[in-house]
């Protein structure tokens, strides 16, 4: 068997495996990539072969790169390729590449985005200062960090961080929307 053969053997089995852990139906995952119920299960299954046109909306609908899917071999370059975006004034770097279970990533806050707009959601965060000085409003609290100090917070509880509006923030954040908190170890285990 050719080494493309073996890869494209895995698909099937790495599908299943993708859908099973997102916890999504034949019929949702029809519905968000436009790809009939019965392709993706023939897909799942190994009776069809998985084409381009057929991986790309996979892909993104399960969020992962198109690599994952096929098992691409591991290439020479170790860099890891960032892509920024930007999210309501802020450039947020991605740090973690799964959407279940813990997210991470880099935030850069611009001096600029200093009004507070508080809001709600599902889940538990913590935020750690890299540069610069953050302010977080967290209920009725108003308070300012800077680099190396850490807050962590449920996110049901009314909140938002910002810059001071003296100069930009650079802050690493750790979310989960299941709601796990942070777990630290002051002493080693024996």
């Amino acid at each position: 068997m050719t080494p493309i053969a073996a890869a494209l053997d895995q698909v099937a089995p790495r599908l299943r495996r993708l859908r099973a852990q997102r916890g999504v139906t034949l019929t949702a995952l029809a519905e968000v990539t436009g790809i009939s119920k019965s392709t993706l299960s023939r897909l799942e299954t190994g009776q069809r072969r998985p084409s381009l046109e057929l991986l790309l909306p996979l892909a993104q609908a399960y969020r992962v790169p198109l690599d994952e899917l096929v098992g691409a071999p591991d290439v020479g370059d170790p860099r890891i390729r960032l892509k920024p975006r930007r999210v309501n004034g802020r450039t947020v770097i991605p740090l973690t590449r799964q959407p279940d279970g813990m997210q991470a990533w880099k935030i850069v806050v611009p001096r600029t985005k200093n009004k507070p707009e508080p809001r709600t959601h599902d889940g538990y965060e913590w935020l750690y200062v890299l540069s610069g000085r953050m302010r977080l409003v967290l209920g009725d609290h108003d308070l300012v960090l800077g680099p190396g100090e850490v807050a962590e917070f449920d996110t049901t509880v009314p909140h938002w961080f910002g810059s001071t509006g003296e100069a930009p923030a650079e802050i690493l954040s750790l979310f989960s929307r299941q709601g796990e908190s942070m777990h630290v170890r002051t002493t080693s285990r024996p």
